[in-house]
């Protein structure tokens, strides 16, 4: 989701379906979340924290700021300094999981420009694009045996 909100940001307006949705654009490092990383630093003493944790978090806040000077320019003019500002910090500094979809309603309550008025040719051009069908389900069925029944399916 990241790297479509970061598309999106450009735009002077954003186009959002009723179930679309944008994600935060936090920085990852490894397999962490960079505002979860400087986080250690608030928590802990210097003196606490190993060496590996600290250059991390070096590098964590370089990113963060980084990627916040990055929306900055990206966001159009017609937004104030202010309201920039008050979008990048939200997108960047953790305030939400990296997977957590920002919808229509969180997207305006940002300051966003949102427009939900799709036209329909947009949805009959989507519908030529079928989705990936699933091979395994998310959810995992298992029939509940009667205790002999069970012994006798599991010799």
């Amino acid at each position: 989701m990241s790297g479509g909100t970061l598309i999106a940001l450009a735009a002077d307006e954003i186009v959002m379906g009723e179930h679309s949705t944008l994600g935060p654009v936090d920085p990852q490092i490894g397999n962490y979340p960079a505002p979860s990383i400087v986080n250690v630093l608030k928590q802990k003493d210097v003196s606490d924290i190993d060496d590996k944790t600290l250059i991390l978090a070096d590098v964590s806040q370089k990113a963060i700021k980084q990627l916040e000077n990055y929306i900055l320019k990206l966001l159009p003019e017609s937004y104030s300094d202010e309201k920039k500002q008050n979008i990048a910090e939200i997108l960047t500094q953790g305030r939400w999981t990296h997977d957590f979809p920002i919808n229509v309603d969180i997207a305006k309550n940002l300051g966003l420009n949102i427009n939900t008025d799709v036209p329909d040719e947009i949805y009959e051009l989507m519908s030529l694009f079928s989705q990936p069908i699933r091979s395994s389900s998310d959810v995992k069925y298992e029939p509940k045996y009667k205790g002999e029944q069970r012994n006798k399916n599991s010799n």
